[in-house]
């Protein structure tokens, strides 16, 4: 690594801002910033922060879609030395508030209204300010115009700014240090709770200083953000990556496929990594031919299975240069990735090499490795592995095993060092690039009156990749329609974790132990999907 690289991100910030103060930073709509410009915006909102009285090691929640302020939201609040806990704008109420009230947010930022949710009425917001089952909460920004009960704008907390100086915010944005947590990003787990994984600031600069390196992401690049800022492939292999390189971030909040395609065209996108729906959708759209699409240089993608056809038409048609990857939340969101001069079938069938300053092995189940072409379970150390879980000792100690993480993924290595993805120990599954865990579905379902027991599992979906599958046990006398419990489950869930079927049965196959068999349930599957 360069000595002269800065292990903080707003060290960061302050590097690209100096060598590139004039290049494009962020395209946000009709809004634009440069990277001088950008770091004025950050300032600003560093002071903001400070003059509320944020210290630092405080949380800032943002609950919010991609956007400039949000942008400027986390890096003013890592400027001041919070940590950034970022919340999924599918999530419900009841979702939001845990997540919040577990990491104890001081100040939470939303915009309300977004894709039709009133996130302030889902948290309980009052007219006294404070929010239901968050008593931590000091204050409540919302990013639409104007003031609203119990929040304020986000006019109003940047006025704040006019009391602090600018070498005040300066020397608050140097005392940062290296290894200072400065995210923390949750993610669910087998028991259905979510549980928050704890990054330092050196570890995030370097882990998406290697993923640049590797995927061949550099200054001059234009990059399509569709990926959420909640989630790493969108916050860090997106934002931090952007930093790195002084690369230009063009945002899009929501992902629709001519959406996308216009903004490739008007804004001469050079860079577009997302889930392989993504490319699906683009390929497949009926105006494809209506856009110039030839900027594109560089896909990146992961997440899900990636059928060989699907890099080979990738390449043929939109990108020259495709790359996969893999990773988890707990190793910052990148352990592996393929280069530039892999081929179709490497891109398509691996998920690459481990990135600088990493390793891999896979293990049998006493943590030694296995030889090469045997399946194992996949474990990974080195500077990208989490310092931990937030508040959860016994977790923790569970995940990383002598500096190891234990991924509970499970996978093989070739004898060039690529990583293959076979299967996952945690019963996971995929939908269109975001983790859903079954046991979370369950829980929900079970709570239904009519309901006597559930399980779910994951099932191939041609769009999005893989998609959830219920199955339940109706109460004595009760006539449940499969219907009804989707839409139960959409009023209680993300829309990515509502199962897309319900299939009613009289009994759950179990094992010797009384745990359900999720392997009979696969056989199951297959009888539902036999005509």
């Amino acid at each position: 690594m360069s000595d002269d690289v800065a292990l903080t991100i707003p060290g960061v910030l302050r590097r690209a801002a100096e060598r590139f103060p004039d290049a494009e930073a962020v395209v946000d709509g009709a809004s634009r910033l440069t990277y001088a410009q950008l770091r004025s915006r950050v300032r600003e909102a560093a002071k903001a922060f400070i003059a509320l009285g944020v210290e630092p090691g405080d949380r800032v929640g943002i609950w919010a879609p991609n956007g400039i302020r949000w942008i400027v939201t986390a890096l003013g609040a890592l400027s001041a030395g919070a940590v950034v806990v970022p919340a999924n704008t599918r999530y419900k109420g009841e979702e939001a508030r845990w997540l919040f009230g577990r990491s104890g947010v001081r100040a939470l930022f939303v915009e309300d209204g977004f894709l039709g949710n009133a996130y302030l009425g889902m948290l309980g917001v009052e007219g006294d300010g404070g929010t239901t089952g968050l008593p931590g909460l000091a204050t409540v920004v919302t990013y639409d115009a104007g003031e609203r009960p119990g929040a304020t704008s986000w006019e109003h907390f940047l006025s704040g700014a006019e009391a602090v100086t600018d070498e005040e915010a300066d020397a608050r944005a140097e005392a940062v240090r290296p290894d200072d947590v400065a995210d923390i990003l949750f993610t669910s787990g087998t028991t259905g709770r979510s549980k928050g994984a704890m990054c330092t600031h050196r570890q995030n600069v370097r882990t998406y200083l290697a993923w640049s390196d590797r995927t061949g992401l550099h200054h001059g690049d234009r990059y399509l953000i569709v990926n959420p800022f909640f989630h790493s492939f969108g916050y860090k292999a997106g934002v931090f990556a952007c930093l790195l390189r002084a690369a230009t971030m063009v945002l899009q909040p929501v992902f629709a496929a001519g959406e996308t395609m216009r903004l490739v065209e008007a804004e001469r996108i050079t860079v577009l990594p997302g889930a392989p729906t993504v490319y699906i959708s683009m390929l497949d759209a009926p105006e494809r031919d209506r856009f110039d699409l030839s900027s594109l240089r560089l896909a990146v993608t992961g997440a899900a299975v990636v059928p060989v056809v699907l890099v080979r038409r990738m390449r043929a048609e939109l990108f020259p240069e495709v790359v996969t990857a893999y990773g988890l939340t707990e190793s910052c969101g990148t352990a592996t990735s393929c280069s530039l001069t892999d081929d179709d079938t490497t891109v398509a069938t691996t998920s690459g090499r481990p990135i600088e300053g990493v390793e891999v092995v896979v293990a049998d189940d006493k943590g030694d490795p296995v030889p090469v072409g045997e399946d194992g379970e996949i474990l990974v150390r080195g500077h990208n592995v989490m310092v931990g879980y937030l508040d959860d000792e016994e977790a923790t100690a569970a995940t990383i095993r002598d500096g190891w993480l234990v991924t509970g993924d499970r996978g093989r290595l070739d004898e060039r060092g690529n990583l293959t993805i076979t299967g996952r120990s945690k019963d996971m599954f995929v939908v269109g690039g975001f983790n859903v865990y079954p046991a979370e579905i369950e829980q929900v379902l079970a709570a239904h009156e009519g309901v006597a027991e559930a399980a779910v599992t994951g099932v191939p979906d041609a769009r999005m990749g893989e998609a959830g599958r219920a199955y339940v046990v109706a109460r004595p006398g009760v006539a449940l329609v499969p219907g009804e419990l989707v839409a139960y489950c959409r009023g209680r869930l993300a829309g990515f974790k509502v199962p897309r079927e319900v299939v009613l049965v009289a009994e759950l196959p179990r094992n010797a132990a009384g745990k359900v068999d999720k392997a009979a349930l696969a056989l199951l599957e297959a009888s539902v999907q036999a005509p």
